[in-house]
C-alpha cells in the first residue's frame, strides 16, 4: 500500500515535501492534474468529476489513504470522496484557527484562490474560529500558474504579490494564511513583501502529521508501505513532466528521471 497525494499541479509538492519528513521512506504516489490546472476557476461538477477519476488511479496504485493536496479540490469534492469511498481521505483546512488564536492586531489576511474562498470549509471556518477578528481575504489571481512555470521570485512575482499583501497589511494584518498549496512555493518572495512582523502561516506541516495520525488510527502499518528499492516516491502527471520534474527536485535532486510519468486520464 502506499499514500496517495493529488493536487491541480505542482503545489501539492509543498504538502508531499512535509509528509516525507513525518514517514520518510514511505512510498507515495504523487498525481499532478497539470492539464486541468488551475481548479480555481473550474466548477465543482468538474472538479469532483476529476477526483473521482484521480482517485480511481490512486486506488489502482494501491494507495490505502489519499492526500487531496488542493484547497480548492478539498473544498469542492472532499464530501463526495468520503461518501463514495471507503478509504480516509485528508483534505486541505484553512488554517484560520491558529492564525486568529495568536493574532494581536485583530486582523489576518488570507491569500487563496476564488474556489476555496467561495466554499464552505473556509466560511464555516472563519465564523467558527475568527468570528472575532477581521479576516482580509485576497484571491491570489495569477500565482498558480507563476509556480507551475517555475517562477516563485523575480519582480513579476513580487508586483503581484504587494497587491494581494498591501491591502492585508494597510488594515494591519500580523498574520497571513497561505489557502492554497501551490503558495508555499512563494515564501521567500512573501516574506519580502510582508515584511518581519508578519507571520506566515502554511497549514502543510499540520497536513502531514495529521495524515501520521489517520495511519495510526486506521492500523495501516507503515512498515508494509516502506519502498522496498529505489525511490519511495513516483510521480504522474497530465501534463508535460518537466515542471512537475523541476519542482519536485527543488526538494530533493536525488529523484531518478524515471519516477515522472506523464498519464491522460
Amino acid at each position: 500500500m502506499c499514500i496517495g497525494v493529488f493536487d491541480s499541479g505542482v503545489g501539492g509538492l509543498s504538502v508531499w515535501r512535509e509528509i516525507i519528513k513525518v514517514l520518510p521512506g514511505t512510498s507515495v504516489t504523487y498525481f499532478s492534474d497539470g492539464a486541468y490546472c488551475p481548479y480555481g476557476n473550474r466548477s465543482q461538477k468538474e472538479i469532483i468529476d476529476r477526483a473521482y477519476l484521480i482517485t480511481d488511479f490512486l486506488l489502482s496504485k494501491g494507495a490505502g489513504i489519499i492526500v487531496v493536496a488542493c484547497n480548492t479540490a478539498t473544498a469542492a469534492a472532499i464530501k463526495a470522496l468520503r461518501e463514495k469511498y471507503r478509504i480516509p481521505f485528508i483534505g486541505m483546512e484553512p488554517a484560520v484557527k491558529p492564525a486568529a488564536l495568536h493574532s494581536k492586531s485583530g486582523t489576518i489576511g488570507v491569500l487563496a484562490t476564488r474556489g476555496t474562498l467561495n466554499g464552505n470549509h473556509f466560511h464555516a471556518s472563519v465564523e467558527r474560529f475568527a468570528s472575532d477578528v477581521n479576516v482580509v481575504a485576497k484571491v491570489g489571481e495569477g500565482l498558480v500558474e507563476l509556480v507551475e512555470s517555475g517562477e516563485t521570485s523575480g519582480s513579476k512575482v513580487k508586483e503581484l504579490l504587494k497587491s494581494y499583501i498591501n491591502p492585508m497589511l494597510e488594515q494591519g494584518a500580523d498574520h497571513i494564511v497561505l489557502g492554497c498549496t501551490h503558495y508555499p512555493f512563494l515564501l521567500e518572495s512573501i516574506k519580502e513583501v510582508a515584511g518581519d512582523s508578519v507571520v506566515i502561516v502554511d497549514p502543510a506541516p499540520a497536513i502531514a502529521l495529521r495524515t501520521l495520525n489517520v495511519i495510526r488510527e486506521n492500523n495501516i502499518l507503515v512498515s508494509e508501505m516502506v519502498a522496498k528499492d529505489g525511490y519511495p516516491t513516483t510521480f504522474y502527471t497530465t501534463a508535460s513532466t518537466g515542471a512537475l520534474m523541476m519542482m519536485a527536485r527543488r526538494i530533493d535532486s536525488e529523484i531518478p528521471e524515471q519516477n515522472f510519468k506523464k498519464i491522460e486520464i
